[in-house]
């Protein structure tokens, strides 16, 4: 209670005199402030965010929601409204690369939806394509002898037809699975391989879904602001959604090994154990999570 209290009274009174007075003192308004004295990344941009968001002023609190092709016009009504001069390119650079940060973000995480929400249909034949390319890139030795196959069984879904296991992220799931086979071919089929473990095992394309789920999660909470905001100084697109994919997907392998589950009965357990390192992880105000950097430290 006395902690909600505090939390009134700070947003309704204490941080307006606050401000008042640290401009007062440096001649410089908050947004001037943060930019100059935050580092460049997810630290400047989640402070800029959270001051837009909190101010009074019409304009600022706008500012958060202006799409990609409004920032320009965006960050010159902002510097009007503060009364900062247009010749301050410093302060103008920086504030136009968080607002597309914050725009973009807000868009990818629309495009992501958007292709979730695409149901796998066999008709289609650029569904059925990528399909068969994820067989190819992961099983080049052997041959799919025919579309509704057993054969699924051996790259990890549930039964002879894997379309009815992308019901829960649509053609996302697929879009995820193709797109790790073929950026890191060699490692996906080294985790194909591991997952096929006489005691360890678990089943691959089933917990790359399952991984499609957490990494769309993460990107809906907002948890994922601190790792697009570091690894883009500008706009967040899919590629960078299914690169953190990859991080997810080489990182849980590894995760389950070590932690040698005594049977796949206890996956979700494992997963939500998973689940909270990577947000803990995503805490950190400078952190980037991609496998390039896993692999390279």
């Amino acid at each position: 209670m006395l902690v909600y209290f505090w939390g009134f009274l700070y947003r309704k009174y204490v941080r307006f005199w606050l401000k008042w007075i640290l401009r007062l003192l440096t001649g410089k308004c908050e947004l001037q402030r943060l930019l100059d004295g935050s580092k460049a990344g997810a630290q400047r941009t989640l402070r800029i965010e959270h001051s837009l968001e909190s101010s009074k002023n019409k304009v600022l609190r706008n500012a958060v929601r202006v799409e990609e092709a409004e920032v320009e016009k965006c960050v010159r009504d902002v510097m009007k409204e503060k009364k900062i001069g247009q010749k301050d390119t410093g302060f103008k650079t920086n504030l136009h690369i968080s607002l597309l940060q914050i725009s973009g973000y807000k868009t990818l995480y629309l495009s992501v939806e958007n292709l979730r929400k695409v149901p796998y249909d066999s008709d289609n034949e650029e569904h059925e394509e990528q399909l068969i390319q994820l067989w190819n890139l992961l099983m080049p030795h052997e041959n799919l002898k025919a579309r509704i196959s057993k054969q699924w069984c051996d790259i990890g879904f549930q039964g002879d037809d894997p379309k009815t296991d992308f019901r829960g992220m649509g053609l996302l799931g697929l879009v995820n699975l193709v797109y790790f086979s073929k950026h890191y071919t060699e490692e996906a089929r080294q985790i194909l391989s591991r997952s096929n473990h006489p005691k360890l095992g678990y089943s691959y394309a089933i917990v790359g879904i399952n991984l499609t789920e957490m990494a769309y999660s993460l990107l809906k909470s907002g948890a994922l602001k601190s790792h697009l905001y570091n690894a883009v100084a500008g706009l967040p697109q899919m590629e960078h959604f299914h690169q953190f994919y990859c991080y997810l997907v080489y990182e849980f392998d590894k995760f389950w090994f070590e932690e040698e589950p005594e049977s796949i009965m206890h996956f979700n357990h494992y997963r939500e154990k998973f689940h909270d390192k990577v947000k803990g992880l995503l805490l950190d105000c400078n952190m980037v999570l991609t496998l390039q950097n896993t692999k390279n430290p």
